[in-house]
């Protein structure tokens, strides 16, 4: 693949039965592309968790995927709250959901282990009051 395509969806906040779209239109788009399975299972899982994540902490945000000849990159752009600690919320189980967000089934501190688990580069910019910034690489 010589060009690099580019895909940019619109990830609507506080809506629950909307989030995941974007990964499940990104994952049908790298099946037609002749991905590997795997790079997809890892890419979808990734920007899933980063999708969800969006619409529990920040009121939705946006997700730019691009995929060139090495691999896909996944970010997403969100105005929340930012996080405060992302040490700690890089902490498995550590959540800062709110109540009826858990009583969903959501928000029990898994994202961002999760993305960074299938990812193969990720980092995170965030700047409390201001949102969060997410890039994730998955190489072929």
């Amino acid at each position: 693949m010589s060009d690099e395509l580019t895909f940019h969806f619109d990830v609507d906040g506080e809506n629950f039965t909307s989030a995941g779209h974007a990964s499940v239109k990104v994952k049908k788009i790298l099946r037609e592309l002749g991905l590997d399975p795997e790079t997809i299972r890892k890419v979808s899982i990734a920007m899933y968790e980063g999708e969800i994540n969006m619409v529990i902490h920040a009121g939705g945000g946006e997700a730019d995927v691009s995929v060139d000849d090495k691999g896909v990159t996944i970010v997403l752009k969100d105005s929340g709250p930012g996080i405060e600690d992302i040490d700690k919320a890089m902490e498995e189980g550590y959540s800062t959901a709110r109540d009826n967000i858990r009583s969903l089934g959501f928000g029990a501190g898994m994202g961002l282990p999760n993305m960074k688990r299938y990812s193969d580069e990720m980092n995170i910019e965030s700047e409390v009051g201001k949102g969060t910034t997410i890039t994730m690489k998955v190489y072929f």
